[in-house]
């Protein structure tokens, strides 16, 4: 498929003390969700405050289709949740609601008043190509920009060691255009990786002159 994106604004997220090499260059407020009203902001943790703040950082007028991924999604709320069935409890609806994997987007609607396309994805390992894809297909509609988010939250102790995980929770978000920005480029890869949103920070940071996916990724200088 031919292929040609600009990135033309980024932020990123990191929670304070992570062990990670990954320092981005863009990087939003620690004070997480102060341009959140109080109620919507306690229904989410560090990763979907720092992900709202930078879906509203990239979209400041709530005009653009947002596109968020995550591999693994609202883990510990549907831990928790399983646990309160095994030991005859009732699942509460709250945490309910906001182990959907389209949880943030929807509370960042609420707060912005966003009316635009909203789309969450899960993709066993292939956020960030899915996450470019659908973008593509949104500027293809005629929409001048979209805006990406791919986020992980922590990943509960019942988990780890079963499947893929950065070690941190982590966020990062683009303003993809057509036409505007740094183009993007996408080649045949020598393998298949996953990238998470550190390995996508080390990237877009200049730490890594590409970054391997279904496709191998690389961004032109400025």
């Amino acid at each position: 498929m031919s292929f040609s994106l600009y990135l033309e604004d980024w932020r990123g997220w990191l929670p304070e003390g992570a062990i990670t090499t990954s320092k981005p260059s863009w990087r939003i407020s620690a004070q997480l969700g102060k341009g959140m009203p109080a109620m919507l902001r306690r229904r989410l943790d560090d990763t979907g405050r720092a992900t709202c703040d930078i879906l509203r950082e990239l979209d400041p007028e709530a005009g653009l289709p947002l596109v968020h991924a995550s591999r693994h999604g609202g883990t510990a709320d549907t831990l928790a949740m399983l646990e309160n069935l095994q030991d005859g409890h009732p699942v509460s609806p709250a945490r309910f609601s906001m182990s959907v994997h389209n949880a943030i987007l929807g509370v960042h609607s609420i707060s912005q008043s966003h009316h635009r396309p909203l789309q969450a994805l899960g993709a066993c390992g292939d956020e960030f190509d899915a996450l470019l894809y659908e973008s593509f297909g949104y500027l293809m509609e005629g929409y001048p920009a979209v805006i990406a988010a791919f986020s992980e939250s922590p990943l509960p102790s019942a988990y780890q060691g079963c499947t893929e995980h950065p070690g941190t929770a982590c966020v990062v978000g683009m303003r993809l255009t057509l036409n505007q920005g740094r183009q993007l480029t996408a080649t045949k890869p020598t393998h298949c990786a996953y990238p998470t949103p550190i390995t996508v920070m080390n990237w877009l940071n200049g730490d890594a002159p590409f970054l391997d996916g279904r496709s191998r990724w690389q961004l032109r200088q400025e």
